[in-house]
């Protein structure tokens, strides 16, 4: 009785601390809402909405269930990293192939020696960023300035996280699948991972539910994506433009915990292909994702351990997965819409860190240790 008495009142400790930091960030004006998933290979522990879409609160609440948010560059790691791992395991990409095999339109000096780890591990030798809304007119004329980007480093050498590398990593789906990467994330990996409510360019008739991204002339913009490059691709790109909710990443999450397996049972990826996209590469990297940097607690906080992977996006949203410990953390915001704090990224990773703190500590009070043997809680 004492015992359980000491795990209830540890829970609800975890939870309060939780909550605190959600409200913090709100009260500070980081963002209006959150939406927050923290759980498990084979539970949810906890997922809830926070504050309101925009700072009114006659605005709607966030719903882990139904609250569309612009995932900016989760896209990356949600659509076309899996994208890319359902081919690898089909036998129809191989990671140390170049790119140049699977677009020989993508020239320059250099860029023979690039494969598609290089892309995965950011190690191509491209720039971070190119404003591809101002310097061209078209999806095509866009894609062409992308393709014969010049290096900028020697390719396989230094870390430099660039858009570039998932735009094309998106266009190499499209090529080996002959599918639009929508498309083919739809079916291959959103369809049997059970992810319902996520996709590309929601129709207008969920607008509603989308958390806005911005104000223009005083007018809430929801819809409408955030990232102009993704903008001026169409609307479909690899690096952004995917809108999901709370409780599909969660699924998405447990689907990785699981070796690859869905909710539902369904083998969506082969166990040793999320092994091998998620073990730690050179400069904290692994194969589409983040490793949680252990010389700092900026944004993964002080507990997840050394083998945690996860992925930030520039609206405010976060996954952070931790196969040690057994779970997930998911913080969803929308802090780009006229945030009232300066630095609200700076900001944001305070408050990821002590969620995810707060998510240990709720894990540990509900399920106890991790026990390698077991596995679940």
């Amino acid at each position: 009785m004492l015992y359980a008495m000491l795990a209830l009142a540890l829970q609800v400790g975890a939870q309060t601390a939780l909550d605190a930091a959600i409200a913090r960030g709100i009260e500070s004006g980081v963002f209006p809402g959150a939406v927050v998933v923290v759980g498990t290979s084979d539970r949810i522990l906890h997922a809830r909405g926070y504050g309101h879409f925009t700072w009114s609160a006659d605005a709607a609440v966030p719903s882990p269930d139904s609250t569309l948010y612009d995932l900016a560059s989760l896209t990356k790691v949600v659509a076309t990293t899996p994208a890319a791992m359902v081919l690898v395991d089909e036998g129809k990409l191989e990671l140390d192939r170049a790119v140049q095999d699977y677009l020989p339109e993508f020239s320059g000096e250099g860029k023979e020696q690039i494969t598609l780890r290089h892309l995965l591990e950011h190690r191509t030798g491209l720039r971070a960023f190119l404003p591809l809304n101002e310097r061209a007119s078209t999806a095509e004329e866009a894609k062409e300035l992308v393709l014969t980007e010049p290096l900028r480093y020697e390719p396989g050498g230094r870390v430099e996280y660039s858009d570039l590398n998932s735009m094309l990593l998106g266009w190499i789906v499209e090529r080996v699948s002959s599918a639009s990467l929508d498309e083919f994330a739809a079916e291959r990996v959103f369809a049997p991972a059970g992810m319902t409510e996520t996709r590309f360019e929601p129709p207008r008739s969920l607008w509603g539910r989308v958390a806005p991204v911005g104000l223009w002339r005083g007018y809430v913009i929801a819809g409408r994506l955030h990232d102009q490059n993704a903008v001026r691709l169409g609307g479909v790109s690899g690096h952004a433009g995917l809108y999901s909710t709370g409780a599909d990443l969660g699924r998405y999450a447990q689907l990785l915990l699981n070796g690859g397996r869905a909710p539902s049972g369904v083998q969506v990826l082969q166990p040793e292909t999320v092994r091998e996209f998620t073990r730690r590469g050179p400069g904290n990297r692994a194969l589409g994702w983040e490793m949680r940097d252990t010389t700092t607690q900026e944004n993964t906080g002080a507990l997840l351990s050394s083998a945690a992977y996860g992925h930030g996006g520039f609206t405010g949203t976060s996954i952070w997965i931790d196969p040690t410990l057994d779970l997930f953390v998911i913080l969803l915001t929308n802090r780009v819409f006229a945030p009232r704090t300066r630095r609200s990224i700076t900001r944001l990773k305070e408050v990821r860190a002590q969620v995810a703190d707060a998510a240990v500590a709720l894990r540990a009070s509900v399920c106890g240790a991790p026990d390698p043997t077991a596995g679940q809680c």
